[in-house]
């Protein structure tokens, strides 16, 4: 049976009470509707209550009541569960109380002073049989993940696209575990006929890396992880490398489930100012640049309300919509800024010449200007579409490897600075032979 040694995952052991006045606070002044609605339950209004369909159990409800004015929940259904918002975060990312409370804490902005590393670990604490079970499932994922993000560096191919594509950054590949699926993870399995070859495969199949027929759901494609705030794997997008595609083959896949996740939601973390795309590649267009500040929603009609709590946790302020230039792109960027709007969060459009997305301009752009130049002078000729009117007092975005202003604040045309990009992976000129950006369909 496929198992990881516990020890391999940090305790909490040596660290320091948190005190009861701060518990206290954290259960009071955490936005506990904003943490429901960020795990994907859609809540309505009843009297001075908020109910929804209960996320831990099979709810046909509502059974789930959240009451804003205690700060509480309960379900009234089959789980009988409830409390405040530290049992809630225990309980949907099956953590001790003491992470959770950490977590919370830091959302505050009051962490440890003596800690520089997070104060919540990237798995959960196996408090029972059940969560040893889920322990053991997310090493398997983890596992895989790291599989795919070595083929990568080790896939001429894939180093080939991403270069191609303007996205052949080490700090990219490594900072977001950037993977390529090329149908060699069952090599790597115990065989089928053993009794450890098929569990695992069963457990790939329930996770949706393998399919039924035994092939893998993403061959042939580029990976993109995306994890949760403790580091988990939530979701996984994948877009197919390969010129000629068998018609019906669709270029882009998710790992089946919701869309609960939100990509690099780190930077909501440190900066007010958020740009939003609709793809992934664009948003790792932004980052590849230095403008880190960015994130992604899933597709043109992808703005979720797992977006939408984010940013009213992390208490955004301002928006710039990075769409396509397209009637889709117009259409959900009006959506999105409607949305935004009733949130009191200002939104701009950013605007790309027809035909090009964010990607394609910046590559489109390169011979005349680094990417960081060409995506800030965009940036800065955004069009405001808020209401009343628009903030006057430019926000400057805080970014971890480098402070960098908001485009918005300078001057149209001056350049933009950007964080260090470090090299590129190396790849052979055979392979970059005959590539020209004119013969590449610029989408995702």
């Amino acid at each position: 049976m496929y198992s990881i040694p516990l020890t391999r995952f940090p305790s909490a052991v040596g660290m320091a009470r948190i005190p009861d006045s701060e518990i206290e606070r954290i259960k009071r002044e955490t936005d506990l509707v904003a943490l429901v609605q960020a795990a994907g339950v859609e809540l309505r209004r009843h009297g001075a209550d908020l109910v929804g369909r209960c996320p831990f159990h099979d709810d046909l409800g509502p059974s789930l009541v959240v009451t804003p004015g205690k700060n509480l929940w309960h379900c009234l259904g089959a789980c009988q569960a409830g409390g405040s918002v530290i049992d809630w975060v225990m309980r949907t990312e099956r953590v001790s109380f003491r992470h959770a409370a950490e977590r919370l804490r830091g959302q505050l902005g009051v962490g440890d002073p003596t800690s520089s590393a997070p104060a919540v670990s990237l798995a959960p604490i196996a408090e029972n049989a059940t969560d040893a079970a889920a322990i053991e499932e997310a090493a398997l994922v983890r596992e895989v993940i790291a599989f795919y993000h070595e083929t990568l560096k080790a896939s001429p191919e894939a180093i080939a696209y991403l270069d191609q594509r303007g996205l052949n950054s080490v700090a990219l590949i490594d900072r977001f575990r950037l993977g390529y699926a090329n149908r060699t993870l069952a090599y790597r399995l115990p065989g089928a006929r053993w009794k450890a070859g098929a569990t695992l495969r069963g457990r790939l199949q329930r996770l949706g890396f393998l399919r039924a027929s035994g092939h893998e759901h993403f061959r042939g494609s580029i990976v993109v992880p995306i994890f949760g705030e403790r580091g988990q794997l939530v979701q996984a997008y994948a877009r197919k490398i390969g010129a000629k595609l068998r018609e019906g083959t669709p270029a882009h896949l998710y790992l089946p489930g919701p869309h609960t996740a939100v990509w690099n939601i780190e930077a909501l973390a440190t900066s007010k100012e958020i740009i939003l795309c609709e793809a992934l590649f664009d948003a790792m267009t932004f980052w590849a640049a230095g403008l880190t500040h960015v994130i992604t929603s899933y597709g043109v009609s992808g703005f979720t309300e797992a977006h939408r709590a984010a940013l009213r946790l992390y208490g955004t302020e301002r928006v710039l919509i990075a769409y396509d230039p397209d009637d889709a792109g117009d259409r959900g960027a009006e959506h999105v800024a409607d949305a935004l709007a009733r949130m009191g969060i200002e939104c701009y459009r950013v605007h790309f010449p027809r035909g090009l997305d964010a990607n394609a301009y910046a590559r489109a752009e390169a011979a005349n200007a680094p990417p960081s130049e060409s995506l800030g002078v965009v940036l800065r000729a955004a069009t405001w579409l808020g209401r009343g009117a628009p903030i006057v007092a430019p926000i400057v975005a805080a970014l971890p490897a480098a402070a960098i202003a908001s485009p918005l604040a300078a001057p149209l045309g001056s350049p933009v600075s950007r964080a260090p990009q470090g090299p590129k992976v190396k790849t052979t000129t055979a392979h970059r032979e005959g590539e020209r950006l004119k013969e590449e369909t610029p989408r995702r």
